[in-house]
């Protein structure tokens, strides 16, 4: 890969897309960005997975983005009733291997478990792990986001310009998130 081909577009058409939790507490959210998925990606799917290995098993079906809701728990890991665990890092390994081009935990998680087990340094895709949703703010920020794809923005710029709307110095209504855009080229539709 040349030194240009990263400010490359990679435009993916077709975008398959799944919304998923693990557990069921997070129904009225995943309904909620569902919805939104499904005005640009209309073949969006949801699923609410009961073990981590469910959760493994959808990561492997090739989808281009993955919008998951899971507790991340102390030193990055996510567990389910049963005591199966996979930690941050290889869940974003999994990804990575299987062509998702953005990884998003879409609930409220601790920064300190992000950092303790999501080790996005180097990671060859957009990972957005969120903070604090801020109520439905983040299926308006969401909305705000695909708009822009749907115009032809990269990632990247359509993140910089949802996150920082022109003529506002303060944003109450962005959720906070940590993100990394290891794949910011691309352009989802």
């Amino acid at each position: 890969m040349g030194l240009f081909d990263a400010f490359r577009k990679e435009e993916v058409t077709g975008t398959k897309v799944l919304v998923g939790q693990l557990g069921t507490k997070f129904d009225e959210h995943v309904k909620s960005d569902l919805r939104v998925y499904k005005r640009f990606y209309p073949a969006a799917s949801g699923a609410t997975f009961t073990t981590v290995a469910e959760v493994r098993g959808a990561v492997g079906h090739k989808y281009d983005v993955l919008h998951l809701f899971c507790d991340v728990g102390s030193g990055g890991v996510i567990t389910d009733p049963s005591g199966d665990r996979i930690t941050g890092t290889e869940l974003l390994k999994a990804a990575v291997d299987a062509g998702v081009k953005l990884l998003w935990i879409a609930n409220d998680n601790p920064q300190e478990a992000y950092d303790a087990g999501f080790k996005t340094k180097g990671v060859k895709m957009n990972v957005v792990l969120t903070l604090r949703r801020l109520g439905s703010n983040t299926s308006l920020f969401l909305d705000s986001l695909l708009t822009k794809m749907a115009a032809g923005e990269t990632l990247s710029k359509a993140w910089s310009v949802a996150s920082s709307p022109e003529g506002k110095s303060v944003q109450p209504d962005i959720p906070h998130t940590v993100s990394s855009l290891g794949r910011g080229s691309v352009v989802l539709r």
